[in-house]
């Protein structure tokens, strides 16, 4: 299996450079930091498998957009995200995008073969871990907006700060971030961009 490494860490790609070729059939055919970078390597070197970073410091795409853009390129290179964040959002933006796999850094080397080689086989390469939250987010109860928390999603949508926001809605800011970690909570997200884009992604900016 021929693989592409994207991550934005020097150290970390030569750890997975040695980790992979350390392992029987795994190939490392191009590696890169930068989320442009790894669509033009795709294409150009059209490996079996892209192991994707989300968060690629410096780079203008994320690993998200990078992803997005491979699965529309090149469909028949698999990605398979590997990273250190595993939020809901994340999960679900990332198979959205067209991700095939999901593991976390933090889990065993033996999660990041298994999930390679079930995607390579044209399974899904999701971690334990990554299904989980997945499931989480199916099975659990979903505790709905306020309209209060509605206007501020819609608002932080817009790239207001919290100041901006509290002078709209008559709030002092201290209320502001009361209501944010009641929307983080409910949305399964854990900072402002990952909050609107899982809004987006609920339709709940586009609800009158």
């Amino acid at each position: 299996m021929k693989v592409l490494l994207v991550d934005d860490h020097v150290v970390v790609r030569a750890g997975l450079r040695a980790l992979l070729e350390g392992e029987r059939g795994f190939e490392v055919t191009g590696e890169t930091g930068d989320g442009e970078e790894a669509v033009r390597l795709a294409q150009l070197l059209e490996p079996d498998l892209v192991l994707m970073d989300l968060r690629l410091q410096d780079s203008a795409i994320d690993g998200i957009e990078a992803t997005r853009r491979i699965a529309l390129a090149v469909p028949h290179v698999k990605v398979v995200v590997l990273t250190s964040h595993g939020t809901r959002t994340d999960v679900a933006l990332a198979l959205a995008a067209g991700a095939r796999g999901y593991v976390l850094k933090a889990g065993p080397p033996d999660d990041l073969f298994r999930a390679l080689r079930t995607t390579y086989d044209g399974g899904a390469g999701i971690a334990q871990d990554a299904v989980g939250l997945l499931v989480g987010e199916v099975v659990a109860p979903t505790t709905p907006l306020t309209d209060r928390e509605l206007q501020i999603v819609r608002l932080l949508a817009q790239g207001r700060s919290n100041r901006e926001i509290a002078a709209d809605l008559y709030l002092s800011e201290a209320t502001v971030k009361t209501h944010l970690i009641r929307i983080y909570r409910k949305l399964g997200s854990n900072n402002r961009a990952g909050t609107v884009a899982e809004a987006t992604r609920r339709g709940l900016l586009h609800l009158t």
